[in-house]
C-alpha cells in the first residue's frame, strides 16, 4: 500500500473513532460525569500501554528523556486541555457553534504550520480547505443556511476556539517529535494526559458534580478508552508522519459528517440530503488538496 494511500485510510479511521466518541460521549450523560470521564480514559489507556508499550518505552527512553517536557506539553493540552475546553464550551453554546468552529481547526494547523515550517500553502489547497469547510457548515446547520445567519456566538465559542487551536498546534508539534516508537512516544503523552486530569476530576468532586461510573458507564469509558483515545491518536500520529499536519489535519473535518452518519446509524436520527453533500465536499476538499501536494 503506498504512503498516500495508507495516510488516507488511517487518517478515515482516526476521524471514525473521534466520530464515535461523539455518540459515547451523549450515551455517557448521566453515567459518567465529564471531568471523571477524562480521568478514567487516560487511566484505561495507560493500563493498556504498560503492556504493549513497556518494551518500546524502555529501548527509546534515551531518546525521549531530552524532550520531556515538551512531550509532557503536548500530553496535557493536545488532550487533557483540549477536551476539558471542549466539555465547558459545550455547556455554553450550541452544537452547531461547535460544529462551525471545529470546521476551522484545519486552517489553524496549516497557519501554524506556515509560521513554524514555512509550509506553502497553494491555491488548490486553499479551494480544497475551503470545500471542506463549506461541507461542516452545511452540517452544522442542517442545510438551511438561515440557521447561520442567525446563530449568535458567545463565551463558548471563545473557549472552542482556543481548543481548536491548543489541538491545531499539538498536530503540528507531532511532525518534529523526538525520533522513536509512536507506541514511546504516545506512553509519555498518556501519562502526562492522565495527571493533569486529576485536579479537574477533583475540582468537580469538590463541586458535587461527580458522577461515578458503573456497568454502562464503564463500558462506555472502555470504548472512548480503545478507540478514540488510543488507536485513532496513534493512527493519527502516523498519518501525520506520512502526509504532514496540514494535509493530515483536513480529515478532521470528516469527524462532523461522520459523527452526523453515526447518529443517523446507532440513534435512529434521520438522514438528509446534506449529509451526503457534506460528506461530497469533505472529501473532495481532500482529494483536491492531495492533487495539489502532488502538483
Amino acid at each position: 500500500m503506498g504512503s498516500k494511500l495508507l495516510a488516507w485510510v488511517l487518517l478515515s479511521i482516526t476521524s471514525l473513532c473521534w466520530a464515535a466518541n461523539t455518540i459515547f460521549a451523549r450515551l455517557a450523560v448521566g453515567e459518567v460525569s465529564p471531568m471523571t470521564l477524562v480521568m478514567l480514559r487516560w487511566l484505561v489507556v495507560l493500563c493498556v500501554l504498560a503492556v504493549i508499550a513497556r518494551r518500546p518505552l524502555q529501548n527509546d527512553w534515551p531518546k525521549l528523556k531530552p524532550h520531556l517536557p515538551r512531550i509532557v506539553a503536548m500530553g496535557a493540552f493536545g488532550y487533557t486541555v483540549f477536551n476539558v475546553l471542549f466539555y465547558v464550551a459545550a455547556h455554553h453554546t450550541s452544537a452547531i457553534n461547535l460544529g462551525i468552529i471545529q470546521a476551522v481547526m484545519p486552517i489553524f494547523i496549516f497557519l501554524i504550520a506556515f509560521v513554524r515550517f514555512r509550509t506553502p500553502v497553494s491555491a488548490l489547497q486553499a479551494v480544497g480547505v475551503t470545500a471542506a469547510v463549506v461541507g461542516v457548515t452545511l452540517v452544522a446547520t442542517r442545510g438551511d443556511w438561515h440557521n447561520l445567519l442567525a446563530t449568535q456566538f458567545n463565551e463558548g465559542d471563545l473557549i472552542m476556539i482556543g481548543a481548536s487551536l491548543l489541538y491545531a498546534a499539538y498536530a503540528v508539534a507531532l511532525r518534529s517529535r523526538p525520533a522513536s516508537s509512536a507506541l514511546a512516544f504516545f506512553a509519555v503523552m498518556a501519562g502526562a494526559a492522565f495527571v493533569t486530569s486529576i485536579p479537574f476530576a477533583l475540582y468537580e468532586w469538590l463541586a458535587g458534580d461527580l458522577i461515578w461510573p458503573h456497568g454502562t458507564g464503564w463500558g462506555l469509558i472502555v470504548a472512548i478508552a480503545l478507540l478514540p483515545s488510543l488507536l485513532s491518536q496513534l493512527m493519527f500520529m502516523r498519518g501525520v508522519e506520512l502526509i504532514g499536519p496540514g494535509r493530515a489535519g483536513l480529515f478532521v473535518n470528516l469527524t462532523p459528517v461522520l459523527s452526523a452518519a453515526l447518529a443517523v446509524l446507532l440513534l435512529g436520527e434521520q438522514f438528509h440530503w446534506y449529509h451526503a453533500a457534506a460528506l461530497g465536499l469533505v472529501f473532495g476538499g481532500i482529494w483536491l488538496s492531495e492533487r495539489a501536494s502532488q502538483a
